[in-house]
């Protein structure tokens, strides 16, 4: 099983309003600020690089893709040249999505709520405990973190490779990601953490490069590594679970599939 025959399918995929959200977000910029030309060219690179990974898209992604080009288009017109738009109110064409993506917000915002507060309501009792020691913190889940976050980091990584390594030299070392996935458990200790980055240091090729982190993914849909980040665009965690956080896991996914 080669990169170009491996299909990711991610149960932890978020939609493209979550992806234009994040860009904004990335850039700190307020939504009614928003430069069509630079969050055109960012979602196009998110694409190029999802396609790169072979990653299963949904339709709403090339949808909006293609929406975010018709935008740009019209931004670079003169006002006279604009087309008619039957509902339009407003000169200015980024005034839709601006709407979409503060409506979606405002929902996203509230369920976060919402979960926040079931969180707070499931650690509530009738009755006062006696005093215990609390548990250590745990990090981050993978769900916690945004794969927004792990694509970005990648493309750095990728970037990075590429201005590093000199491809004139061919060399032959196809590996396969279930060859990457047995080198990763064999590299890490059950509960040993390292920097993303490290993962990549000894790759040789770009195409290992990319069956390394294809690997990755693969190993957190399989909750055997989990991810985890201090701050918002800081650095990535990669942590190996340790066998009693896994049998752990398996028992909990059992038990919802009996439920």
């Amino acid at each position: 099983m080669e990169a170009t025959d491996y299909k990711v399918r991610l149960e932890i995929f978020e939609g493209p309003l979550d992806l234009l959200l994040y860009l904004i977000k990335k850039d700190e910029v307020d939504i009614h600020s928003i430069s069509i030309e630079r969050i055109t060219r960012q979602y196009l690179d998110y694409i190029n690089t999802f396609k790169l990974l072979n990653i299963d898209l949904a339709s709403e992604f090339i949808v909006m893709a293609a929406n975010l080009m018709y935008l740009k288009s019209r931004t670079l017109l003169p006002k006279v040249d604009q087309p008619p738009e039957e509902d339009a109110e407003d000169d200015d064409p980024r005034w839709e999505l601006i709407r979409q993506l503060i409506e979606y917000k405002k929902f996203k915002d509230a369920a976060g709520f919402l979960s926040l507060k079931e969180m707070e309501q499931e650690g509530s009792f009738a009755h006062q405990p006696d005093a215990a020691e609390l548990p250590a913190e745990e990090p981050a889940a993978l769900a916690e973190v945004s794969i927004f976050d792990l694509i970005r980091a990648f493309q750095n990584v990728l970037k990075r490779f590429e201005e590093s390594h000199d491809f004139g030299d061919i060399i032959d070392d196809r590996y396969t990601v279930s060859d990457k996935i047995e080198l990763l458990l064999g590299n890490f200790a059950p509960g040993e953490s390292r920097r993303f980055e490290t993962l990549f240091q000894s790759a040789t090729t770009k195409a290992e490069v990319i069956v390394t982190f294809l690997a990755l993914l693969e190993l957190m849909k399989l909750n055997q590594f989990i991810v985890r980040q201090s701050e918002l665009l800081g650095d990535i965690v990669i942590e190996r679970r340790d066998n009693q956080s896994v049998a752990a896991m398996e028992a909990a996914e059992v038990g919802a599939d009996y439920a």
